[in-house]
């Protein structure tokens, strides 16, 4: 196609995403001049909310800053502030937070496959339009995420901010009736999520392979959810405290919450990066379902996050079994002494590396808070991925296609701005 034109696009309020963000491109005789992918959303400020409070009420203010991801703000806080306080938790506790982690996992993929992206690629404008000639598809997505929530609810008392976490474990041990009927539920889900991996393997997304860098932890035995070490397919194999020594982070005008670059480079953190790094440790039902699926991984095409994401549910539902099959109640917690210094602490959000860092005084109260969410470490290679997969789609494109296409390169990487507008550099000069 040989005419110029000059296409302004401008989507002030992103549909299907979780806060208000914002795509404005601009191309200009067939190349793109300018493209941001904006986030506007007011900074929530919760780093500095947190200063001055008791290092025991940290898990349920950060619970509050996502009423998707609660688990993995509390997991998160807790292991950098028992790390600090040199506190040792047992192993029944371990596994029970690796359980309503699994919840947390198993929701949120749920909600984000089957009423977020599955339209985009069936060519629906919202769930309730697909699930007109897809009931059974969102059905099934609504049975998976009500699992999830109720293992949430299992140990967190309720599904949205749960309560039951604290530092040391948690308030109370579930009992084993409770669990035991969990299990049955757990159980017979394992065919949705078999089905549900098969089912996204064959949706037909766009074929777009790209040069980017996943990152994610990984663990010595297991696939990551609460703990491992920071790495990278460039090579990166870091302790969670060494974060701030490679992660660096700036402010761009037309965004409320900071970029991280990796080394001066942007990154990929979420289900695919975990994938594209920890597929062999993926146990072998698992492993199996995925293999049938003939879609090798690693993977270099962003939009196989969708895949995943189902590999990850079928992933959580199998790990909770595992963990719960020989519950019994035990100590639900441990406690000790708090003492001055700084704790990190790092996990595996549905939407990626979620980092924590909090300086505590002499009086047991937060001096300093640090938060760093998965959306605002994938905005730089968000933007840089909408550039590339646009110009791949191709500008001579109606300025509908174009932008629905930019929309749904969005929402594959389930942005949760919110979350991610925690950040403000406040810069007063008084004279």
């Amino acid at each position: 196609m040989n005419e110029r034109r000059e296409i302004k696009i401008n989507v002030p309020v992103l549909a299907r995403v979780e806060g208000e963000g914002a795509l404005d491109l601009h191309i200009r005789d067939g190349r793109i001049e300018n493209l941001k992918f904006s986030i506007g959303e007011p900074p929530r400020l919760f780093e500095k909310f947190l200063e001055g409070r008791e290092a025991f009420e940290v898990p349920d203010m950060v619970a509050r800053i996502c009423g998707i991801c609660p688990v993995a703000y509390q997991m998160s806080a807790v292991q950098a502030l028992e790390s600090l306080f040199g506190w040792r938790s047992t192993p029944w506790i371990e596994a029970m937070r690796r359980a309503m982690y699994c919840g947390e996992w198993i929701q949120s993929h749920s909600l984000h496959i089957h009423l977020l992206a599955a339209p985009d690629f069936f060519g629906y404008s919202s769930a309730p339009e697909m699930a007109r000639d897809y009931p059974d598809e969102v059905r099934r997505g609504l049975r998976l995420q009500s699992l999830g929530n109720e293992l949430i609810r299992l140990f967190g008392a309720r599904s949205v901010h749960p309560v039951g976490a604290r530092l040391g474990g948690f308030h109370s041990a579930p009992p084993k009736d409770r669990v035991t009927k969990l299990l049955d539920r757990l159980r017979a889900a394992l065919p949705d999520a078999e089905n549900l991996v098969a089912w996204t393997a064959s949706v037909d997304v766009p074929q777009d392979q790209q040069d980017f860098v996943s990152v994610a932890l990984r663990h010595p035995s297991e696939y990551p959810l609460y703990s491992g070490r920071i790495v990278s397919d460039t090579g990166l194999d870091i302790p969670v405290d060494r974060y701030e020594d490679h992660f660096k982070e700036h402010q761009e005008p037309h965004s409320t919450a900071l970029y991280s670059l990796l080394e001066g480079r942007s990154y990929l953190v979420g289900p695919l990066a975990r994938l594209n790094l920890n597929w062999d440790r993926l146990p072998e039902p698992v492993r199996s379902t995925l293999a049938k699926t003939g879609i090798p991984f690693p993977s270099r095409n962003v939009f196989h996050s969708m895949l995943a994401r189902a590999v990850e549910i079928h992933l959580a539902i199998v790990e909770a079994i595992r963990l719960l099959e020989n519950y019994e109640p035990d100590v639900p917690f441990v406690s000790g002494h708090t003492c001055v210094g700084s704790g990190f602490g790092c996990t595996e959000a549905p939407r990626g590396l979620l980092w924590h860092r909090y300086d505590v005084g002499e009086d047991g109260k937060i001096l300093k808070a640090r938060i760093v969410p998965p959306t605002s470490q994938n905005q730089a290679r968000i933007a840089e991925d909408l550039h590339r997969s646009i110009e791949a789609f191709g500008l001579d494109r109606s300025d509908g296609e174009l932008r629905l296409h930019g929309e749904k390169v969005i929402r594959n990487y389930d942005p949760c701005i919110s979350c991610a507008t925690h950040f403000l550099k406040l810069k007063v000069i008084r004279e």
